[in-house]
This record gives C-alpha cells, sequence and structure tokens, in this order.
C-alpha cells in the first residue's frame, strides 16, 4: 500500500511549487530530489500564479513568514484551487505570534488544504483560532502520548472534518487522519528534532506524495510521514561516534533517496483507527 505511493512519486516525478522557509529551503529541494520529485521554489507575487500552473503540486510553509509573501501565498494557493491541485499547508509557529496565527487563518479561510501537516500546538491552535506555540515546537502539555492518543485522534477527525483537509500531526506518534480514518505511525527517532528543518521537508515530501497519488491523498500523506521517520530511524544507525546532527541531515536525505518501496512496506510502523 505505501509501497505503491512511493514507485507513483518515482514513476510520475511531480513537479512541486514551494513558498517555503528560506532556513530549510535548500533541504526542502534536496528532500524532494530524494524522494523522486522535482522542486522549483518562487514567492514573488507576480510570478506565483505562473509557476503555479506548470507545477502538479504547491506546498505552502509560513517558517519565514513576512508581509511580501504572503499576498503571493493566497495568490498561489487559490491558482493551485482553480487548477484542482493539491495544496500543503505546514503551519509553523502558529500561535507564538500574532502575524503566523492570523495568516494560518486567513490562509485557511482562502484556500482549499488538500493536507495540513504540523505539531498538536500548531493544529490546536487553527482550531481554536489563538494559542501559545512556543516556538516551532509543541508545548510539552500538548504532546500526543500513548495516554492521551485516542483523544489526539478524535481532535484529529473533527478538524479534519471541519477543513476538509487531511490533518497530519507528527510528533513522537504521527497522526494521520480525515473525518473518519487515522493511521497512528511510530517510526523516527529522537534524534530527528535536533535537526532544522525535518519537518519542513516533511510537507515538501508530503506534497509529492499527494500530487502522484491524487486519488489516495490520505494513504498518501501518511505513506509520506511513515517514510520520512523510517529514513530517520536508518539514517540515525549509520552514525559513528564522530557524526553529528550535519552529518545526520545529509543521512536522512540519502536515507529517502535510496527509501525502496520494499523497504517502506517493511519499515513502516502504524495502525489503523
Amino acid at each position: 500500500m505505501f509501497g505503491e505511493m512511493l514507485d507513483n512519486v518515482k514513476a510520475k516525478s511531480p513537479l512541486i511549487h514551494n513558498i517555503t522557509n528560506y532556513v530549510t529551503v535548500n533541504d526542502c529541494a534536496n528532500i524532494l530530489l530524494a524522494c523522486g520529485g522535482s522542486p522549483i521554489m518562487a514567492d514573488d507575487v507576480d510570478e506565483v500564479e505562473e509557476i503555479t500552473t506548470i507545477c502538479g503540486g504547491l506546498n505552502i510553509n509560513i517558517g519565514t513568514l513576512n508581509k511580501r509573501t504572503i499576498p503571493a501565498m493566497l495568490a498561489a494557493g487559490k491558482k493551485a484551487n482553480a487548477l484542482a491541485h493539491p495544496v500543503v499547508l505546514d503551519p509553523v509557529g502558529a500561535g507564538a505570534s500574532a502575524l503566523r496565527t492570523e495568516t494560518a487563518l486567513k490562509l485557511l479561510e482562502e484556500i482549499k488544504f488538500t493536507v495540513i501537516r504540523g505539531n498538536i500546538s500548531e493544529m490546536k491552535t487553527l482550531a481554536s483560532g489563538s494559542g501559545n506555540t512556543r516556538g516551532v515546537d509543541a508545548d510539552v502539555a500538548d504532546r500526543v502520548t500513548e495516554e492521551n492518543l485516542e483523544q489526539a485522534v478524535v481532535f484529529a477527525k473533527e478538524f479534519a472534518h471541519k477543513t476538509g483537509a487531511i490533518i497530519a500531526i507528527t510528533g513522537e506518534i504521527d497522526i494521520v487522519a480525515d473525518a473518519n480514518k487515522s493511521f497512528c505511525i511510530r517510526n523516527g527517532h529522537k534524534a530527528m528534532s535536533g535537526i532544522t528543518g525535518t519537518g519542513c521537508q516533511l510537507s515538501a515530501m508530503t506534497a509529492a506524495y499527494v500530487t502522484a497519488n491524487p486519488e489516495h491523498p490520505l494513504t498518501a500523506a501518511a505513506a509520506a510521514v511513515c517514510a520520512m521517520g523510517l529514513c530517520g530511524e536508518n539514517a540515525r544507525k549509520r552514525m559513528s561516534e564522530e557524526d553529528g546532527n550535519a552529518s545526520y541531515r545529509n543521512y536522512i536525505i540519502d536515507a529517502v533517496c535510496n527509501l525502496t518501496a520494499e523497504k517502506l512496506e517493511k519499515g513502516a510502523k502504524y495502525e489503523v483507527r
């Protein structure tokens, strides 16, 4: 199932338009190339509609938000909607500032998203219209754990129903859900949180997966989340005592590049609820 999603990415090589975090833009481009997709980065309002037209999918990330790019995000998103292209939203740090929260809510109001991917605090901010996200990390009290997993699944399904989007909540345990079905995923390694950009990379990769699998967006999004977590595990196994987080970042990209359908099917750790 997940292997087929990956094979379709490699076969179709979807071109993904990214309006993304400039801290991680290079890593997002490389992760798309590694998984089999193709990246293009454009955030000037005078060209985003044209660029969106030639791409198969759109990834919007508010991690380094500024007033120049907000109109570009809205224009690109509306154009993608008009063309029936998949659109992914990564609401990085929603709740940390009024600008981030208000912009994320405006994007939700004016654009139909295929997938919204973030941590639990960011998702709660979007669902409630306010929040107290600390940086780009989930608030300690809001981490998804085995003890509150069922409650988090219910929240994800309800938010999916409200928005019409697939909700991908990533953390120690990942939840990928639509209004009726959820995947609870346990792939990944805690060291991934020590690298800037693994979440941004995942959002870009998710855009490639859902673009290459338009009839199965929930399964495609879950496959992308499993793939990233599994590659984090595999990359960690390569590390020596002399390797640090820079090496780990590169090893993750290598692992994504070398991931096969067979490896993904064998290594995916998930349950359906």
